[in-house]
Order: C-alpha cells, then sequence, then structure tokens
C-alpha cells in the first residue's frame, strides 16, 4: 500500500460541501492562523480507520504527506505517526520518530493537528525524560509549537503529575493568540482532575494574568456558584469543597 493510494483514498472520500464548511471553521481566509489550508471534507473517524490501513508507510512518504497543502494529507500522516509511535517498544525507535516529529512541526500547522498527535508522540516519550525542550518550544515564535509544548503535557496529567503543565501554562500567559488561552485553559481544566486544589492555587496566585479565554476553560468543571465568584475575582471561601 503507497502513499498515492492512501491518497487516492482520501480523494474518494470527499465532501466539497463540508471541505468549505471545515475550510471556514479552521479559518484559512487570509490573514488568519490556517491560511492557505484546503480541506476536503472528511469526517475524523473515517479519515483515522482509512490512514491506519497504511500504517507501514515508511517516514518518506509521510514526510511528503506533512508537505502537502491538504488538511486531511497531514492528518493522515500524524494519525499514522503516532500508531508506529505506539507500536515501537524500543527507547531508540521511539527516539527517531519524536525526532522525526520535531523536524516537522511545519505541517503540524492547525490546532486539531496538534492535539491529535503532541501528548501521544512528544509527550508520552518525555514522561520518563527531562522536559526542558518543551520550555523551548514555549518560547518559540510559531504558534503551532507553542501549543505543542503545552498540550504535550496532557500525557504528565494522565500519570498524576501537573508541575510542568503550571510551569508551561504560566509563561503562555502573556501569549497574544488565542489558540494558546484555549490551549492553557484545557491544560490547567485536566490538572484540576489530579488536584482542584493546586489549581485553585494556581488560579489565586496569577489570576490577574489569566486571559479571560483561558480561565473560562480552567473552571469548566467547577459547579456555577464557584465559577461565578471566581470570574468575579472572588476566590471561593473554603477549598475542602472544590
Amino acid at each position: 500500500m503507497t502513499r498515492l493510494q492512501l491518497q487516492r483514498d482520501l480523494a474518494g472520500l470527499a465532501d466539497p460541501e463540508r471541505g468549505a464548511n471545515l475550510a471556514w471553521f479552521f479559518k484559512t481566509g487570509k490573514g488568519q492562523y490556517g491560511e492557505g489550508d484546503r480541506f476536503l471534507g472528511i469526517p475524523v473517524p473515517l479519515l483515522r480507520r482509512t490512514a491506519l490501513r497504511y500504517r507501514d508507510l515508511p517516514l518518506a512518504d509521510i514526510e511528503r504527506l506533512l508537505a502537502s497543502r491538504i488538511h486531511e494529507y497531514r492528518a493522515a500522516a500524524l494519525e499514522i505517526l503516532v500508531a508506529q509511535y505506539e507500536r515501537e517498544s524500543s527507547d531508540q525507535a521511539r527516539g527517531r520518530l519524536v525526532r522525526f516529529y520535531l523536524a516537522h512541526t511545519s505541517g503540524i500547522n492547525n490546532w486539531d493537528l496538534v492535539d491529535a498527535s503532541a501528548p501521544y508522540i512528544l509527550g508520552d516519550y518525555l514522561k520518563t525524560r527531562p522536559r526542558d525542550l518543551l520550555y523551548k518550544l514555549a518560547a518559540s515564535t510559531s504558534l503551532w509549537e507553542r501549543r505543542i509544548a503545552i498540550v504535550s503535557t496532557l500525557a504528565f496529567i494522565k500519570s498524576g503529575e501537573t508541575e510542568d503543565t503550571f510551569r508551561i501554562a504560566e509563561r503562555l500567559l502573556s501569549d497574544d493568540h488565542d489558540l494558546i488561552h484555549k490551549a492553557v485553559g484545557w491544560a490547567l481544566r485536566e490538572t484540576g482532575k489530579v488536584s482542584r486544589t493546586a489549581l485553585l492555587n494556581f488560579l489565586t496566585k496569577r489570576y490577574a494574568l489569566i486571559p479571560r479565554t483561558a480561565l473560562r476553560y480552567a473552571i469548566e468543571h467547577f459547579d456555577p456558584e464557584q465559577r461565578k465568584q471566581i470570574l468575579a475575582g472572588q476566590m471561593p471561601k473554603s477549598r475542602r469543597r472544590i
């Protein structure tokens, strides 16, 4: 099974009307974050099933897919890359895939592509390794590399670790892009599943710096009265109830 066969399969699943709607949703207009991105209009579950039939594609073909302007080609490439990473058992093989991933962040250039790959490749790999790289990515001029930095920490949170999430979130509080605000808020919300007290402490200490969008995402799991208090700048009085 070849890359060209995969591309033909994906083209055969195209839905132009859905593609037009997705192009609007993912902000592909001039000057927008997804400028120039082209959509075939394939539902994610169908795209994933199709891509995984080609999980043995060599990295050279995955590289070609990631260089495409067609969004679903890049999404398929990342589905395959995640599958290849997950089936590898050796550090050497996984490290090679991580290095490939980091060398091709220019093709991981929309929020869904980051979210479907960063925790499962980079985040998973760094669970047992130094995480200095994430701090470098958080300082990148690339919107997508900054999002990769914070979203990768979701892998740590699932293992009960929140320290790096809080540290990277703090560095990104001054970011001027809404997609970073949303990602930071999402990651903070997930830390609350490990420790709501730790999340509340973070929000209390940095309340004045947290973008409103990030704050709203971060407190989605709080009860309505607590959300109302926090949005008004009043932290809940009893932390035991959080």
